[in-house]
């Protein structure tokens, strides 16, 4: 079972999220948050394995919580789920540590696929989400000094990096490089350590604001 605890200062938005997840034999509801703040509390006591967290909330918003959460608990992931369609929240949320960006219009299996992806560690952004992510690489409000400083990855390293932001896990990267599980995650500690990230999401917003991203990756 997936453990998923909700935070948002939306009632109906919790009952109806509630509902969904109901239907899913694999994911369990185990606690609603109102605000930030509340959403740490109760994960420091029910350890959830997905926090789907809004992000503008009264009090502590979603975006504060999620960096305090992975200073606290970085075993748990978190899925932003939002009404706001902003690039620059998106990519504040993805370098904070989330595993996903969804819209609160999304469907229902967007929804489950990102949560599921987000429990086993891993990132998954739909195309045109990682196509925003790339587009603002040439954003004016990038800063300057990140944009800049170069980063050298390794060729392999490239190839790993790219296919994360594509949404492949960790065995299918193996597969297709032919090679290890370890050795993918090994390239992955490396590409994190290079760019100064800690999840695969940050790495590819990060990434994508250095220019190591190819429009291509977007692809299905």
């Amino acid at each position: 079972m997936i453990k998923i605890l909700i935070a948002d200062d939306h009632l109906i938005i919790r009952q109806g999220l509630r509902l969904i997840l109901e239907t899913e034999g694999d994911l369990e509801l185990v606690g609603e948050a109102s605000d930030g703040a509340e959403a740490l509390e109760l994960c420091a006591r029910l350890h959830p394995d997905v926090v789907l967290m809004d992000l503008r909330m009264p009090g502590m918003d979603g975006l504060t919580a999620i960096e305090k959460l992975r200073g606290t608990q970085p075993e748990i992931a978190v899925v932003i789920l939002t009404t706001f369609n902003e690039d620059e929240l998106m990519v504040r949320g993805l370098q904070a540590g989330a595993h996903g960006y969804l819209l609160k219009d999304t469907d229902r299996r967007a929804l489950f696929d990102t949560i599921r992806a987000a429990a086993r560690g891993e990132t998954l952004l739909k195309p045109e989400i990682m196509a925003r992510v790339l587009a603002r690489r040439n954003a004016p409000t990038l800063e300057a000094q990140a944009a800049s400083e170069p980063v050298n990855l390794t060729e392999r390293e490239h190839q790993v990096l790219e296919a994360v932001a594509r949404g492949e896990r960790s065995k299918e990267i193996a597969l297709r490089l032919e090679i290890s599980e370890r050795t993918v995650k090994a390239h992955l500690a490396s590409i994190y350590g290079k760019l100064g990230v800690d999840s695969r999401a940050a790495a590819i917003a990060v990434a994508a604001q250095k220019g190591l991203l190819a429009p291509k990756t977007t692809s299905p």
